[in-house]
């Protein structure tokens, strides 16, 4: 299946990014170089290092940055470091991280993200390592639940939990409508009628934990935005809140000086910020953009500017 991916808030990433024509920019999520192409055209003597953990987006971006200033790696962005290390790069002027799952990702069923169309129960977006179906199929109804709660804010998982749990004992989760069906048999009649899509945040949990994806989001924030140099810009677009509260928060953390508790009258932490938030609210899809893209339109846009020693 062809890899397509329309770039979510282009416009708004390249005016964020502020790009410097001689600069060197991280894109962390190529996918299908939407992007990543669109920067690199703006580059002279510049250069952009995309990664991506997806064989199939590695290949797909090859084919949208052919002959401009850009190269490809295929690993997540929370190696980030070594990556360009190993292209003796040690800072960067920019970067870029687009969370979302790709068009090509949700539509190839076989990928087994959608709980839509009957395909082998696989969620992982390097295609490598423990899959959903082996997620599903080993944990403990406690730790189901647990992920479901966390991950997709899903308020019937302790069900959900047990149903997945009683129906593995008879047969293994092996594809995802045998998932779906199960999710669904696990909630209430009135529930099931009012949501046409009653798997959503379940799936959504699973491929989370599947990809560990908060932890890696957590610590390739920490490792890129120290690659940045000074005035250097760090974009981030969020597809959902768990996401966006993560990222918000540590922009926040930041860009914010003191670190006193708050009851105490004056600062002795000596603490400066290290971040200056340019986008003070997350930026969204126009009307155009969400018209012409559905898919844009859960995105947020969230943009930091390193500051100096």
């Amino acid at each position: 299946m062809e890899f397509s991916h329309i770039p979510v808030l282009l416009n708004e990433c390249l005016e964020g990014l502020a790009i410097d024509p001689t600069g060197i920019y991280l894109d962390g999520t190529a996918g299908g170089g939407g992007h990543s192409s669109q920067i690199a055209r703006r580059l002279t003597t510049g250069r952009l290092v995309s990664l991506d953990q997806d064989p199939d987006a590695i290949e797909a971006a090859g084919k949208a940055l052919e002959g401009l200033p850009a190269t490809l790696v295929q690993t997540n962005f929370c190696n980030a470091r070594s990556a360009l290390y190993g292209l003796g790069i040690e800072k960067i002027n920019g970067a870029l991280l687009d969370l979302g799952v790709s068009s090509h990702q949700l539509d190839d069923a076989s990928r087994g993200f959608s709980y839509r169309q009957d395909a082998p129960l696989d969620m992982r977006m390097s295609q490598s390592g423990p899959t959903a179906a082996d997620l599903v199929n080993t944990a403990s109804r406690e730790e189901l639940a647990r992920i479901l709660r966390e991950y997709g804010e899903e308020p019937y998982a302790w069900a959900i939990a047990g149903r997945i749990v009683q129906r593995r004992e008879e047969t293994p989760f092996v594809t995802t409508l045998q998932l779906a069906d199960a999710i669904a048999s696990a909630l209430p009649p009135a529930v099931r009628r009012k949501d046409k899509n009653p798997a959503r945040r379940s799936f959504q949990a699973l491929r989370i934990a599947v990809n560990s994806e908060l932890d890696v989001l957590s610590q390739g924030m920490d490792e890129i935005f120290d690659l940045l140099v000074p005035g250097g810009r760090f974009a981030i677009i969020t597809f959902h809140s768990l996401e966006d509260r993560l990222v918000k928060n540590k922009f926040r953390q930041w860009a914010t000086a003191c670190t006193c508790p708050p009851e105490y009258p004056v600062c002795v932490c000596g603490g400066k910020a290290k971040g200056k938030l340019i986008t003070r609210k997350p930026i969204e899809a126009t009307a155009a953009e969400l018209e012409e893209n559905r898919r844009s339109r859960s995105a947020k846009l969230r943009v930091i500017e390193k500051l100096g020693d």
